[in-house]
């Protein structure tokens, strides 16, 4: 017997990226850029991802391409702009990328809108911070004294962080101490309003983060991309996609 076509359906999965300069070959272009480990972490998981580069007229794109997503993943790379939460810029902060800045945020101001999944990883937490009004560290060295986060070369840190009883986060990894990969110089200074902390280090630095109720936005300051051999927090972005996709657009159990 033939299949239907929505009980076949995957969910689909959007990925924020940059716009960099890359070659191949004998092209020296910009292109949209993102570590494979993202789309992998996605595609192991049962999600279809699809990559979301910033586009002209933000707030237009962002309605019409989340009319195709199931699910959102705000994923990592440079600082996001301080005059965006009223700091001046540290000379450690990194050159301002507006585009990707702006669109991010429409993204997320839509999803949130629809209902849509949220997933934040590292900078993606950083950014959802800023845009429910908490502010950021922006240089931890100075705050804590440690480099423990970052330690450079292209190389994640390993640290530790204790996972919160009774949280989403916790409902997927479990509660208590749980090793994550770093690679982040900034952090948490004030949180969000409406969030809820999940999960921290020792030094009493935010380290997860989500939204309370029925719609799902969970963020993490660490790199859950990077230990293949734990896909958890992606399982769950994507149970919670087809889940939307089950009651939003019409594909069946």
């Amino acid at each position: 017997m033939a299949s239907n076509d929505s009980d076949d359906r995957r969910p689909v999965i959007g990925l924020t990226t940059y716009l960099e300069q890359a070659k191949q070959g004998v092209w020296d272009v910009r292109a949209s850029f993102l570590p494979q480990q993202y789309f992998d972490s996605v595609t192991a998981s049962g999600g279809v991802a699809v990559l979301l580069p910033p586009q002209p007229s933000p707030e237009a794109a962002a309605a019409s391409v989340l009319a195709g997503l199931d699910g959102l993943i705000l994923t990592g790379g440079l600082d996001v702009q301080p005059e965006l939460y009223g700091a001046e810029r540290h000379p450690l902060t990194d050159p301002a990328r507006p585009d990707r800045d702006a669109w991010e945020l429409a993204l997320l101001a839509g999803a949130r809108e629809r209902g849509i999944p949220v997933f934040g990883i590292c900078r993606g937490l950083q950014l959802i911070n800023v845009a429910c009004g908490g502010t950021l560290h922006q240089h931890l060295p100075d705050a804590l004294g440690t480099d423990r986060f970052r330690i450079g070369g292209g190389v994640f840190a390993e640290n530790t962080v204790e996972v919160d009883a009774g949280t989403r986060l916790a409902g997927m990894l479990g509660a208590g101490p749980f090793d994550v990969h770093s690679y982040h110089h900034q952090g948490i200074d004030r949180l969000g309003d409406g969030l809820v902390v999940t999960a921290r280090t020792d030094d009493g630095l935010v380290q997860a983060f989500e939204a309370p109720g029925e719609d799902y936005l969970v963020a993490v300051q660490w790199h859950p991309e990077e230990n293949t051999a734990d896909r958890r927090l992606f399982l769950g972005l994507v149970a919670a996609a087809d889940a939307y996709a089950r009651s939003h657009r019409g594909v069946s159990a």
